[in-house]
């Protein structure tokens, strides 16, 4: 049967080869036109590693007889060719390593320059013309293929067709504003045409475009060329936020915009357990043999980034209870990965001063098990999470961390990663440890934190990611969780753990990782206990009042330099107590100035002799507490 496929395939190309526009039409790739795609692709069907599945579709689509633009595109699809992975690099460390992506710039301003460096390891391997990407996409949305041809030989009907060898009315000097206007003109020609298909559309979209209006939510200034918003009334003055943003793309140009217009919120990428009713959006959960509704409040924190978990932490309550507050904490993660969920059981059952009460504690409840693979982020429910200690929920200021790329434990290079869908419900939360009220509570909150590590780490349970996201404070009365939290256990491990966790790389907040994880070492709790002095001495040099942080050029580049080269300027800030007096001097904010004796006191027990730490020391987090405790006494 693969022979005589074989043999049918090759004279289908040829066939095709013999048409003269296969000579006219260009190449998919670098070639010099299809014709040449086609004779590549005749070689590779000749050989012994003839791939079946690769040519099925162009076959139906042959022997069912579609029409020329359809039969072609299945061409186009197939001789398609994808850049190659790279090279597997082995593991030197029997740890899972870290990587930086866009997620985990702290106060920084984020230039292009800097960010595109980051952008270009997150993203990892880039895939040219997937095959049939377009209707992979697209082809779920009943109705749009059919109507698409229909509709795109309508333009081109007519004594003044809308196509004809090009676009009507397609500016000649493809000026931004002159295209912008002659895309919001055809959509509008475009919709009369799709009332016979579509009478009433059920999801009500139309074109917005705003190039000279930036978007809000974004760090950067970023403006919205054309995009398609989810208000038929949206006109050039509506607001559009960054999370908005749907963007578009081009018979394909036809059916593409018919995709857009036409399909629904979960074919859009939107979480479909995230529901509405009467204006109010909510989850539903299973416990104790019935279903319960969590009304959603609003988005506390959401990671940014393009390739990544998608994290999100929503502030909820039970329906009928709004005076218990609750944090909803969804993402995408990597099947080999401990489950976040379990870990906040364990150290709830060991850790005395690392209770994350979890407010449902069936399975069920705490992860589901949706699946995508080799998708990257577009769920409503996308963004960040939380867990707590003295520990809880989550919120904003540096945009908070990680994301992934290629496995170095792994080494296959051809298998999509996979990722499932995790959802953890806790009622701690609180405000990120830099939004404290005053320098005392700061410390107070930063001495908790300590607390709730150590009972982790009593517990077996090595947390690996102290940043300034992930120390929150509590100064509300009216919130019932801890005073100071601890959150966030999705790089924690197991301190007895044996070898990497066969998952891909995760990254943590690059300013304040300690310089021996950045030099590689294996992750002791030593290292986080740096990270918490690396995270008030970033305070002190950003935070210029309560709820005040600017961003301070000499330090913008340690969201980015190679993690060597940050360890030898974190190395050379600590190892002579004169340079470190002068640089806290120069670089603290007259807030924070009452700091530095406080600042010099911890960098003399964290970095013992002028150095790094060579032997592990238990006794370290009683002196880095009383240092703090002393401090805060001093203050008054």
């Amino acid at each position: 049967m693969n022979q005589y496929l074989q043999n049918l395939t090759i004279d289908l190309l040829l066939a095709l080869q013999s048409f003269r526009v296969s000579r006219l039409l260009r190449s998919s790739g670098s070639g010099k036109n299809l014709f040449a795609d086609l004779s590549r692709l005749n070689s590779a069907v000749n050989s012994d590693d003839f791939d079946v599945d690769r040519i099925q579709p162009l076959l139906k689509s042959a022997i069912s007889h579609d029409n020329d633009v359809l039969l072609w595109k299945e061409v186009y699809d197939t001789v398609t060719e994808t850049t190659p992975p790279p090279q597997p690099i082995a593991s030197y460390l029997e740890q899972t390593p870290w990587l930086h992506n866009t997620s985990s710039f702290a106060n920084s301003s984020e230039y292009r320059k800097d960010v595109d460096r980051v952008l270009r390891v997150e993203l990892g391997v880039i895939y040219v013309g997937i095959p049939r990407f377009h209707k992979t996409f697209f082809g779920r949305v009943a109705g749009v293929e059919t109507a698409s041809v229909a509709i795109f030989k309508k333009c081109m009907e007519g004594s003044e067709p809308l196509f004809r060898n090009g676009w009507s009315g397609w500016p000649t000097d493809a000026n931004q504003d002159h295209v912008l206007s002659w895309f919001a003109e055809f959509n509008e020609k475009l919709a009369t045409f799709t009332e016979e298909y579509k009478p009433t559309p059920t999801h009500q979209r139309r074109p917005l475009a705003q190039p000279n209006k930036p978007i809000q939510g974004s760090t950067g200034e970023r403006k919205l060329d054309i995009g398609f918003v989810g208000d038929p009334k949206a006109g050039k003055d509506s607001r559009c936020h960054w999370s908005h943003i749907l963007v578009p793309d081009g018979l394909q140009f036809v059916s593409t915009v018919l995709g857009f217009l036409w399909m629904s919120e979960e074919e859009l990428g939107f979480d479909p357990t995230i529901m509405t009713a009467n204006n109010k959006r909510f989850i539903e959960i299973e416990r104790h043999g019935s279903t319960e509704r969590l009304i959603i409040d609003g988005v506390m924190q959401r990671a940014r980034c393009i390739a990544g978990r998608t994290t999100t932490c929503w502030k909820a309550h039970h329906e009928g209870h709004p005076q218990t507050p609750l944090v909803i904490k969804d993402s995408w993660e990597y099947p080999e990965r401990d489950e976040e969920g379990e870990l906040l059981r364990e150290a709830t059952g060991q850790a005395t001063n690392y209770r994350p009460k979890h407010s449902m504690p069936p399975p069920s409840m705490i992860t589901s098990g949706a699946s995508r693979r080799g998708r990257s982020s577009g769920s409503r429910a996308a963004g960040k999470k939380r867990s707590s200690s003295q520990v809880g929920g989550a919120a904003p200021l540096p945009p908070s961390k990680r994301s992934c790329s290629a496995s170095p434990t792994e080494v296959g290079g051809d298998a999509l990663s996979n990722r499932v869908h995790r959802r953890v419900i806790l009622r701690d939360y609180g405000r990120p440890i830099y939004k404290a009220s005053c320098r005392t509570s700061l410390l107070v909150a930063l001495t908790g934190c300590i607390e709730g590590h150590e009972s982790l780490h009593k517990a077996g349970i090595l947390h690996r990611d102290i940043s300034i996201n992930n120390l929150l404070i509590n100064e509300d009365g009216n919130n019932p969780s801890w005073p100071s939290l601890l959150i966030d256990l999705d790089l924690a491990i197991k301190e007895q753990r044996e070898g990497a966790s066969g998952a891909k790389r995760k990254t943590g907040t690059r300013a304040f990782m300690a310089i021996g994880a950045l030099l590689g070492e294996q992750h002791s709790f030593m290292h986080d206990l740096e990270s918490f002095f690396w995270v008030l001495f970033w305070i002190c040099i950003h935070c210029e009042g309560p709820d005040k942080a600017g961003v301070v050029q000499q330090f913008d580049k340690w969201n980015y330099v190679d993690p060597e080269e940050l360890a030898k300027l974190k190395l050379g800030t600590v190892a002579k107590e004169s340079i470190f007096i002068k640089t806290i001097t120069d670089h603290f904010t007259a807030y924070c100035a009452p700091l530095i004796p406080l600042l010099n006191k911890l960098r003399k027990v964290v970095f013992p002799k002028d150095k790094p730490w060579e032997q592990e020391d238990e006794k370290l987090y009683f002196r880095m507490r009383d240092i703090l405790r002393q401090g805060g006494k001093d203050l008054g």
